[in-house]
């Protein structure tokens, strides 16, 4: 009788024990749920502020890098007001411009830095590498670019200037011994189909444009080609902006040195010294800035896309402000050039994304 209660209490004793146990369990898994939920919840709104940051970011920097192409399209044309209204000659200008930008660039390295300002030249390869960069990229680039607004106009001296990509594109084929693909191809021909209608108008026995503003043009792009790729390596080890304060200072006293820009005599009214402040603050310090601000938000390759807002922004002015006249084949031969930059971006940003996919996947 003894045993069979003993039995019996052990019995309600274990069931009592595989109740609590159950109960713990199940708490234990009610815990486990409610923490799984939070943590749900949790990575969800990571996700969406995520997304929400990408957004506000890729956002602004489309507006930075299309207002930093407006600004350089607006520079052209204030360029072209120069030339046309007040009567100044790029040989005063360009000099003019590069040393107060370059030196007001510089010094803002100067006040940052302090004696860092004055480190590229501590190397000597990086020195001679600068004063290249400076006179044969940006002082050539920016002398034929201004000469040919002179002798054209800022919408036909910026579109010229837009071939470059097309410049880069021949010679990585020929570099690489290969024909152009496709897309390729398609930009050749619509880059020199735009540039015949530019300069003659579909009359190959009349040209539009004078053939000086057409070679300086071209000369233009070439210059472009060598702007970018030549200070590859020092980009390495300096940032852009401080590269092209020194490049700017340099060319612009290589030539200042060859033109001597201070025995020009224009008389300062107020509407020169306007359009000449605007050249050298918003179409060079503000808009390099807000070009750069973009890549970095977006990347090099959306934001070359979105700068091609710049031919559009200068031809536009030139028309509407300075009542430049424009044939309707003009604008025919502008978006065909400007279509080339578009495809060519495009396919640079695929292979990008691709890239970036890969290296995602491999990772």
């Amino acid at each position: 009788m003894e045993k069979q209660e003993k039995t019996e209490s052990e019995r309600s004793e274990r069931e009592r024990q595989d109740m609590r146990a159950e109960r713990g369990s199940n708490g234990k898994e009610a815990e486990q749920a409610a923490l799984e939920h939070v943590r749900q919840e949790t990575l969800e709104n990571t996700e969406q502020g995520t997304t929400a940051h990408h957004r506000t970011a890729g956002t602004a920097g489309i507006a930075a890098t299309v207002i930093g192409g407006c600004l350089w399209g607006f520079s052209g044309a204030c360029g072209q007001y120069l030339f046309d209204v007040e009567g100044v000659t790029a040989r005063w200008l360009v000099p003019c411009r590069l040393l107060c930008a370059g030196f007001l660039m510089l010094a803002y390295f100067i006040f940052k830095e302090k004696k860092q300002a004055f480190r590229i030249w501590k190397k000597r390869h990086d020195g001679a590498d600068v004063v290249i960069y400076g006179v044969l990229g940006l002082m050539l680039c920016q002398f034929t670019y201004f000469y040919t607004i002179e002798l054209s106009n800022a919408g036909t001296a910026t579109v010229i200037q837009y071939l470059a990509p097309v410049i880069i594109m021949v010679l990585m084929c020929m570099l690489e011994k290969r024909t152009p693909k496709a897309m390729e191809l398609i930009s050749l021909v619509l880059a020199v189909f735009g540039v015949f209608l530019i300069a003659t108008h579909g009359n190959i026995r009349q040209m539009a444009l004078s053939k000086e503003a057409l070679v300086t043009g071209l000369i233009s792009a070439c210059t472009v080609v060598l702007y970018n790729v030549q200070p590859r390596r020092l980009l390495a080890y300096y940032p852009s902006p401080y590269l092209l304060a020194w490049g700017m200072a340099v060319g612009g006293l290589v030539l200042a040195a060859v033109f001597r820009p201070w025995e020009y005599q224009y008389t300062m009214s107020p509407s020169l010294i306007g359009a000449f402040l605007a050249i050298v603050i918003l179409g060079t310090v503000v808009a390099f800035s807000l070009y750069m601000h973009g890549v970095k938000l977006i990347g090099p390759a959306k934001a070359s896309l979105y700068a091609c807002v710049e031919p559009i922004a200068a031809t536009l002015l030139s028309a509407l402000w300075l009542h430049e006249p424009f044939a309707p084949i003009d604008f025919l031969g502008f978006a065909m050039i400007i279509a080339t930059i578009l495809i060519l971006g495009y396919s640079d940003l695929k292979k990008t994304e691709k890239a970036g996919e890969a290296e995602g996947s491999r990772g």
